[in-house]
C-alpha cells in the first residue's frame, strides 16, 4: 500500500540564543519501509527519535529532503497534484493533543461534516446520518454533535478526533501518541476503542508511541527508531520476546520503570546509539551492520557481525 524508500529529512539546529547554526539534525535518516493493506505498525522511540517526523512525512504534512514515498507503486511527490490529493484523503491523522487539534469555535457537527461534504457526499441527510454513525462508532451519541469542544473531557475529545479521522473513509490512519495526554484511567478506553475499530474496519494503522507495551497491544509489527534511524524492525512478538538492539532492550526495561529520557544530539560513532551503548566497540565508529535474524526481523547492530 505504501513504500518508503531511503527517506531522509533534516532540520536546522539552533544554539542557546536561538540563532540558526550550520549544523543540521537528521530527523529521519535513510528510512526504508513497506506498509501493507490492513497492517498495524507501531513506530516507537524516545522523545526526539524522529518518529513524529516520520509520521508527518507519511501523511504528507512534511516533504522529505531525499527519498521516495510510493502509494500503490506511484511516487506521490512526482506524480502530480491529483495523486497527492487522493493520497492525502486516504491517509488521515489522529493528533497527540485533542485540545489543539479541534477548532474551539466549531460545533462537533461542523467539524465532521466539512470533510464528508468535500469527499463523500453533498446530501445533507446523508451527511448528518454519517455524523451520527461516527459518534456511535466511537462511543458517543447524536446529542454530542451540537456541542463545542470545551464541553467535553479529554477522553471524549480524543474520541471525536478519531471520528474525524475516520469520517472520510481513509485507507490508513496514523495515530500520533493518541493517549499520551490523557489520564491513565482513560488511556485503556481509547486503546481498546482503536483496537476495536481496526479489527472491524480492516484499516491500516500506524501508531506512534514511546511505550512498547502500548505498541505491542495494538500492532502486529514494530519499528524502533533512535535519532532518525530505524534500529530494529520485526513482528511484535519477535521484538518483544527477542529484542536484538541494546536500545530496544532499554526501551523494554523503561516500560516497567517509566523512565524515558529525551534523546541527546551527541554521538561518537556511525551508530546513533553509540554514545549511550554499554556494548560500544571501535567498529561502531565507522560501520553499522544489518543483522537479519529472521525473514521479518532485523536490527542495525555490530554485536551480531
Amino acid at each position: 500500500l505504501i513504500e518508503l524508500k531511503n527517506l531522509t529529512k533534516t532540520f536546522k539546529a539552533y544554539d542557546s540564543s536561538f540563532k540558526s547554526s550550520k549544523t543540521r539534525i537528521k530527523a529521519t535518516d535513510d528510512i526504508s519501509l513497506q506498509i501493507k493493506k490492513a497492517d498495524s505498525l507501531g513506530i516507537v522511540g524516545e522523545s526526539g527519535s524522529g518518529k513524529t517526523t516520520l509520521a508527518n512525512l507519511i501523511t504528507g504534512i512534511l516533504h522529505p529532503d531525499s527519498g521516495k514515498i510510493l502509494y500503490k507503486n506511484r511516487d506521490i511527490l512526482s506524480s502530480g497534484e491529483k495523486l497527492f490529493r487522493e493520497y492525502r484523503k486516504n491517509v488521515q491523522m489522529i493528533f497527540q493533543d485533542p485540545y489543539s487539534s479541534l477548532n474551539p469555535k466549531l460545533k462537533i457537527y461542523s467539524t465532521l461534516k466539512d470533510g464528508i461534504k468535500r469527499h463523500i457526499t453533498k446530501d445533507k441527510k446523508d451527511i448528518y446520518s454519517r455524523c451520527v454513525e461516527l459518534m456511535e462508532m466511537v462511543g458517543l451519541t447524536e446529542k454530542h454533535l451540537s456541542r463545542y469542544p470545551h464541553q467535553f473531557s479529554g477522553g471524549q475529545m480524543q474520541r471525536i478526533s478519531i471520528a474525524r479521522a475516520l469520517s472520510i473513509e481513509p485507507e490508513i490512519v496514523v495515530a500520533d501518541e493518541p493517549v499520551s495526554s490523557l489520564d491513565v484511567s482513560i488511556q485503556a478506553q481509547i486503546l481498546n476503542l482503536l483496537q476495536k475499530l481496526r479489527k472491524e474496519s480492516g484499516k491500516t494503522l500506524l501508531l506512534i508511541a514511546h511505550d512498547l507495551a502500548i505498541v505491542n497491544f495494538l500492532c502486529d509489527e514494530i519499528l524502533v527508531m533512535y535519532k532518525g534511524k530505524a534500529l530494529e524492525y520485526g513482528k511484535s512478538s519477535e521484538v518483544i520476546k527477542n529484542p536484538l538492539h541494546p536500545y530496544t532492550k532499554n526501551l523494554l526495561e523503561a516500560t516497567t520503570k517509566k523512565d524515558i529520557k529525551k534523546v541527546t544530539t551527541e554521538t561518537t560513532g556511525l551508530c546513533p546509539y553509540a554514545g549511550r551503548c554499554k556494548f560500544f566497540m571501535d567498529i561502531c565508529r565507522n560501520e553499522l551492520y544489518k543483522y537479519q535474524a529472521t525473514e521479518t526481523h532485523y536490527a542495525l547492530c555490530n554485536l551480531y557481525k
